[in-house]
């Protein structure tokens, strides 16, 4: 058997319920990991040594009377810190937030802990979430294991590094433009943003009532090495809650596709460039999905582009109103980018012109459904460009455009509510940085997205967990 740190969730789940290997034995692996290298990469801000170790023995115990066992239990598994734990701070990333401790779990982690998982560690963020960058100002940078020049993604950045390099089996993170998604990328693992609806999304902190643009756009979701410890996952957390009024039950699978399942291939998205060794990669993913039987084509859903700007448009113009109370909480760099972000970006004049981007957005919506009811998925890729280096997306005006420029596969789904898998497909052979793509498509169809996601996967030959490289090589 492998390290326990180096083994898939569901194999962990497995060997535990066979009484192979103890739920202590699993924690104090995961604990001696993250002693080992968490201080290269600072994605984990809070290890929950003592709480780990009291649950793996509860969970031990468990195990002995026969009782029956959760899908995931004695799992590790780590939380993004702006993701609610009972008696734990939810600190978005930012210092006024540093000790406001959350009276009970958000419904992710209660439905985790539910399935006998096991919370380890606390994960680092951007300020607010609102980066797609990795660095705080209470915590500080988190480093990419693959290539520590380069960004780690974010804002679920140090969910991604510690799924990475086997500090945690399993993660918890959320997504309203590519948080979940982004990150993964960059870091060599797999992730989903759910269709909305799907995953209940519920807090307390900052405040319990959400933003037009969070309800309408923001999803909570699964993080792992695998797309299938992703798929495990998503079915522990799915289905309706009281504290999510959006929240519904809709079985995992839908309806049998007709075969072969078309797939639109988009290797170089509208809207500005794609680095070749990206395009490359989407067409190797194509390649994969062809040979195991889909039906491969050339094509772009409609309104592509408008669908990137209506998104920024909803989502800046609705955040540009809450400023005066975000940027006094934000380090400066984080205040920097939001700035120049919803600068370019104008808050809503009047309740009309809200009215009109929401009208723009519901007929965008019904041209993609149409879209996707005869060709059910896309494949694309995550970013446009490989991760940038550290501090690019502040350094100037125009690094931080690239970035909403090179993101721009990532926020239709969010637009739109669809679900988006991303997956590990290959790495760029100069820089060493891994590369993922995404799969796409209709509501509640995460099913097909994740087949098709295990199809890219096997072909891809990215091998997690690993251990961080602090140097980097020279070009010949």
């Amino acid at each position: 058997m492998s390290a326990l740190w180096q083994l898939p969730a569901q194999d962990l789940a497995r060997h535990i319920a066979h009484k192979e290997v103890s739920c202590v034995e699993v924690i104090d692996a995961h604990l001696q990991r993250i002693h080992d290298i968490n201080p290269q990469v600072n994605a984990i801000v809070k290890v929950l040594h003592d709480e780990a170790r009291e649950a793996a023995r509860a969970a031990d115990k468990l195990v002995a009377s026969g009782a029956p066992l959760g899908p995931l239990h004695g799992v590790p598994f780590t939380v993004k810190e702006n993701i609610d734990m009972a008696g734990q701070p939810t600190t978005w990333g930012v210092v006024p937030l540093a000790h406001a401790v959350a009276p009970f779990d958000a419904p992710v982690v209660e439905r985790m802990r539910a399935a006998g998982a096991i919370p380890i560690g606390r994960t680092n963020l951007p300020d607010m979430a609102l980066r797609v960058h990795t660095d705080s100002s209470l915590h500080g940078l988190t480093l990419n294991p693959w290539h520590p020049a380069r960004t780690a993604g974010g804002s679920s950045g140090g969910e991604a590094v510690a799924l990475a390099t086997g500090m945690s089996a399993l993660g918890l993170g959320n997504d309203i433009g590519g948080s979940l998604r982004s990150p993964a990328s960059a870091c060599g693992i797999a992730s989903i943003r759910p269709s909305t609806g799907r995953v209940p999304d519920a807090g307390l902190i900052p405040m319990e009532d959400r933003l037009l643009a969070v309800q309408l756009m923001n999803v909570q979701g699964p993080m792992a090495r695998t797309v299938g410890d992703v798929r495990a996952t998503l079915r522990v957390l799915m289905g309706a809650h009281p504290r999510d009024p959006l929240a519904i039950d809709v079985p995992f699978s839908g309806p049998s596709a007709s075969k072969p399942i078309r797939v639109a291939v988009l290797a170089s998205p509208p809207g500005g460039p794609t680095d070749p060794a990206i395009q490359q990669a989407v067409r190797r993913s194509a390649d994969a999905l062809a040979n195991a039987g889909y039906d491969v084509v050339e094509a772009s859903p409609p309104r592509y582009e408008e669908a990137a700007a209506c998104w920024a448009q909803l989502l800046l113009g609705d955040f540009a109103l809450a400023l005066p109370q975000l940027l006094p909480m934000m380090g400066q760099d984080a205040r920097t980018f939001l700035d120049r972000a919803c600068a370019s970006v104008p808050a809503f004049p009047d309740a009309a012109a809200l009215s009109a981007l929401l009208v723009q957005r519901d007929g965008i919506a019904r041209a993609w459904s149409q879209f996707l009811a005869d060709t059910p998925l896309l494949l694309s890729p995550t970013w446009t460009q490989l991760p940038f280096e550290v501090g690019f997306d502040v350094a100037t005006p125009a690094g931080t455009s690239a970035i909403t420029e090179l993101m721009r596969p990532l926020v239709p789904a969010n637009l739109m509510g669809l679900p988006s898998a991303c997956v590990p497909a290959g790495m760029d052979q100069d820089s060493g940085l891994p590369i993922g793509v995404l799969l796409t498509g209709a509501r509640f169809r995460e099913d097909l997205c994740l087949d098709a996601a295990e199809v890219v996967e096997r072909q891809s030959g990215l091998s997690t967990p690993m251990t961080p490289i602090t140097t980097i090589k020279p070009r010949a």
